[in-house]
């Protein structure tokens, strides 16, 4: 340990007129990234352990967005509800100061100096489009927790605009990418990388958020906006056709609107809607599943000749998703009757598929440090300097480290289910546990669920007439 510190400072030390510029420089980015820092919280959240899981949060490591997004989602689940609100509402501050700033690109490119000679936890962490989606989501149920129905909406409207901001600023970046691999004259090393990559998941997976889209679609028809509910209703079933509930919901809605266009498709393959018994509510149940797969660290070597025929190897550190096993769970019971919802998003899918999206320029930048590394190194070789040749080698092994960042404390994949019932109090289950759903006539019932390890965290709330 004390030979691998005396290395780590001899190395910080030669380098550090470089990176003394970089904003994000911190020992955590530096020699380690952000799941090893995160992982007692992943696996106290993963085992339910709430209140562990809040305590366990790393300091800082990623900075206002990531870690308000970990904050807010986990303390949520713990019931700490005004805890959670004010960090979404503060990470949600820092996005928009992001997007806002048009100076950032000024700061940004000392960034991607110092990315160039350490690794890409430089660079300042930008959320997915997804994710993106989720912040406005969970600041929306923030609301519903608060039986703030308007504030609510105005989330849900939210997440479509930052999501298609972020969409247009990553086709730009991918499209950069592309020019400096073109430029550079690197393409046939990406290529092979790629090629050896492991595979992450889907190539077409999950792009549209169906939670969403359903969630949006629940709460403008509360509000009493059945053209708008309608419409993310319909979002939602494109996104998980095969599920019946949204299927229902889009031919109920098709029905009440006569939406003549849609009713004969529906009613071919789904029959026409029966009409609920008089005096009836509805009882509409989000059930958030599991963790999210945290990004591990897979490592490719690489052999790099210099001019006097020596060389060095380079290990190139990439994030990936392994192949993990997805926890089941036993169903809800609503009056002691089994609840066998249907999935509506894979959050899994969802991030494995921005991952595949971000993985070409990932694999652009990790060529070009390959290179820029390997160039410290020759110069120190090539005056003789054999210590500085010794520590650039240790300096570049040790710095190599993936940027694993993501929000992690996401569920893993989330079910919907709905059903008609008579109005009163009715009786929601799990393992040992109980909740109170109140039901009233001609209304919808809505029941968030969160279930993790053996440990449930739920609520229900009215909304508007049906």
């Amino acid at each position: 340990m004390v030979i691998k510190f005396m290395f780590k400072h001899a190395a910080v030390v030669l380098l550090s007129f470089s990176l003394m510029a970089c904003a994000n420089l911190s020992t955590q980015n530096l020699f380690s990234h952000y799941s090893a820092a995160n992982a007692d919280t992943h696996l106290a959240l993963e085992q339910g352990l709430y209140s562990k899981a809040v305590d366990a949060l790393p300091d800082a490591p990623a900075g206002d967005i990531l870690d308000g997004m970990e904050r807010g989602r986990i303390s949520f689940v713990a019931q700490q509800y005004p805890t959670s609100f004010g960090a979404f509402q503060r990470a949600d501050m820092a996005v928009k100061e992001q997007q806002r700033q048009a100076t950032i690109q000024v700061s940004e490119g000392l960034n991607q100096a110092g990315a160039l000679l350490t690794n890409d936890n430089m660079i300042t962490y930008k959320p997915a489009d997804y994710e993106l989606g989720f912040l406005h989501l969970y600041l929306a149920l923030n609301y519903l927790e608060q039986k703030k129905l308007e504030g609510a909406l105005i989330e849900v409207r939210r997440a479509n605009q930052v999501q298609e901001a972020a969409r247009k600023q990553r086709e730009a970046q991918l499209k950069s990418a592309e020019k400096e691999v073109q430029k550079k004259g690197i393409s046939n090393n990406v290529g092979a990388v790629l090629a050896r990559y492991p595979d992450a998941g889907k190539k077409l997976g999950q792009v549209q958020n169906g939670y969403l889209f359903y969630l949006s679609g629940v709460l403008y028809e509360a509000d009493g906006n059945l053209n708008d509910a309608y419409i993310d209703y319909k979002r939602a079933f494109a996104v998980a056709p095969n599920n019946t509930f949204i299927a229902n919901t889009v031919l109920r809605v098709a029905t009440a609107l006569n939406m003549t266009n849609d009713l004969p498709t529906l009613q071919a393959r789904y029959g026409k809607y029966e009409q609920p018994v008089q005096g009836n509510g509805r009882v509409v149940i989000f059930d958030e599943k599991g963790v999210v797969q945290a990004l591990d660290n897979w490592r490719l070597p690489l052999w790099l000749p210099d001019s006097r025929g020596d060389g060095a190897i380079y290990n190139l550190a990439l994030p990936y998703y392994s192949n993990k096993p997805v926890k089941r769970f036993t169903p809800l019971k609503l009056d002691n009757q089994p609840v066998n919802g249907g999935q509506v998003t894979s959050v899994n899918d969802m991030a494995k598929n921005s991952l595949n999206e971000a993985l070409p320029a990932i694999v652009v930048r990790q060529s070009l440090r390959v290179l820029a590394k390997n160039e410290v190194r020759k110069s120190a070789a090539s005056k003789g300097n054999d210590v500085g040749n010794i520590l650039a080698n240790i300096f570049n092994t040790l710095t190599e480290q993936p940027d694993t960042r993501s929000w992690q404390s996401l569920p893993a994949n989330v079910d919907i289910y709905h059903k008609d019932l008579s109005a009163g109090m009715h009786n929601l289950s799990w393992n040992g546990q109980q909740l109170n759903v109140d039901v009233k006539a001609n209304r919808t019932t809505m029941v968030w669920v969160s279930r993790q390890g053996n440990q449930i965290s739920w609520w229900s709330t009215l909304l508007g007439g049906i």
